[in-house]
């Protein structure tokens, strides 16, 4: 069993070079995810010139932990959005979904990208204690003229209490599918840099200077794609979202169903098939939680694998960001140049997409009927006030959780917490007995870590950062290292 995304088995010919020397350029793009290479295509056909920086290797952070799904049917979502903001932005965001899932396809068709996309149905269900809330998201999809049909059966004879599916929705390899968009965008003159951080942006007249270790970049436009926007603070960030944490495993086995399916009952249930080289696999997502309520990860994965009786070939987790309102933040802040797409509340694939489309739209002066519906500084809705004291629980129980216990019952002896020179220190030996030493502080907003001992990384459950062993980042917001050396 590998404890990593099955996506990241696709490697990659080359690698691109650290940024070592100032540059100047119209728009500067910082993060390697879905959005930002997305955001880089799109503007590629433009007279602009335009960066693309990566604080690790692109495509290697919380776009390569997806279950790789471009669907329109996310549990429940079309009602919980008809509540917060009315029948018409319910529908608006319907047509968002299927408008990028149909933009990948046509990209994939235009430069006949192999990335395994293929047309599958797709279902949502529950058990017999959901239905009501099923029917309702049923009769909503009824009214928006989305063509469902009924079961009581999954594809793979799995039998449900109630359930209903599209046939028109599709699954993708979005590694492949994005190395492809990267070597489009580069033909085309966009630069990319890995192993480039970008640590301070500041406004300077109609530019900003965008500083990493080394060298500046001056530039018009800057889009933050990074999965939790660092460099806002008066956003709040922390008060408009809270963080979602899920485990999923690839399962070998006999058959491709051609489908995938979700539910919307607790815990969450997510699958989808996917076929690399003569092996099938399963895809199974499940436990979702807000992630500062359950931090002993060895139970979490454990609980996964009691819902299968196979052994993973391969087993990881992701985080998503769950806004107030359940609708991303894309587009300018306030009226600057500064953009952002986040905020995706588990559909990556499609949001990250379509964040592609509407910023570069932006930078372009296009016209884009998305714009206002996604605006970071949208009014306040029923959502924001409802959902604003779970954020707020959240980053503050987190923040007092971890400063009141680190040893946690459930860590092995290999796990330790201890001060060194007044300083909290954490402690992990490894198989081999070496020992692998980090400040145990998270440089983002002062949280104490905890120890992931499946995935082999300190995590922070206040808003998301990790850290590697030695303690080098590899997924923000925090933007430092955490190294120490005796």
């Amino acid at each position: 069993m590998k404890n990593k995304s099955i996506w990241l088995e696709e490697k990659r010919k080359d690698y691109f070079k650290k940024l070592d020397h100032d540059l100047e350029v119209d728009v500067l793009i910082v993060g390697g995810g879905i959005t930002g290479i997305s955001t880089a295509y799109h503007l590629s056909k433009s007279n602009l010139k335009v960066s693309l920086v990566e604080k690790n290797k692109l495509c290697e952070g919380v776009t390569s932990r997806t279950t790789g799904k471009l669907t329109y049917l996310q549990e429940n979502i079309y009602s919980k959005i008809k509540t917060f903001h009315g029948e018409d932005k319910s529908r608006l965001y319907l047509k968002s979904q299927i408008d990028a899932m149909n933009l990948v396809k046509s990209i994939v068709e235009k430069h006949k990208i192999d990335c395994d996309l293929e047309k599958v149905k797709s279902y949502v269900f529950t058990d017999d204690k959901d239905v009501s809330n099923l029917e309702k998201e049923m009769n909503l999809l009824y009214n928006f003229d989305i063509p469902i049909k009924l079961t009581d059966v999954l594809p793979n004879k799995v039998e449900v209490g109630s359930s209903y599916f599209v046939s028109d929705t599709y699954v993708f390899h979005p590694l492949k599918y994005l190395y492809k968009l990267v070597d489009i965008s580069l033909k085309t003159g966009v630069n990319f840099y890995e192993d480039t951080k970008v640590i301070s942006i500041d406004k300077e007249e109609d530019y900003f200077i965008c500083k990493t270790d080394d060298v500046s970049i001056k530039a018009k436009y800057v889009v933050l794609a990074v999965h939790y926007p660092y460099f806002l603070f008066p956003f709040l960030m922390p008060f408009k979202s809270y963080l979602e944490k899920s485990y999923i495993g690839a399962y070998k086995v006999s058959k491709n169903h051609k489908f995938s399916a979700i539910n919307i009952s607790k815990p969450v249930i997510s699958t989808r098939y996917h076929e690399s080289g003569k092996n099938i696999y399963q895809l199974y997502l499940t436990n979702s939680h807000n992630y500062c309520v359950k931090n002993n990860e060895e139970n979490n994965f454990c609980e996964l694998l009691e819902q299968n009786d196979l052994e993973p070939d391969y087993l990881w987790s992701n985080k998503d960001i769950i806004t107030n309102d359940l609708l991303p933040y894309i587009g300018r802040l306030n009226d600057s140049n500064l953009l952002i797409g986040t905020g995706y509340n588990t559909w990556g694939m499609t949001n990250g997409s379509l964040a592609g489309k509407i910023l570069s739209d932006i930078i372009l002066n296009k016209k884009n009927k998305y714009v206002d519906l996604f605006s970071p500084h949208r009014k306040l809705n029923l959502g924001s006030f409802v959902n604003f004291p779970v954020a707020l629980w959240s980053s503050a129980y987190s923040f007092i959780k971890t400063k009141i216990s680190k040893n946690k019952s459930w860590y092995s002896d290999k796990v330790k917490f201890v001060k060194r020179d007044g300083k909290d220190i954490a402690i992990y030996t490894d198989e081999h007995g070496i020992k692998h030493m980090v400040h145990n502080l998270c440089p983002h907003m002062k949280c104490s870590l905890i120890f992931n001992e499946i995935e082999k990384t300190w995590d922070c459950p206040c808003h998301g950062s990790r850290f590697d062993v030695d303690g080098n980042v590899i997924e923000g917001p925090s933007n430092y290292n955490i190294t120490y050396k005796e």
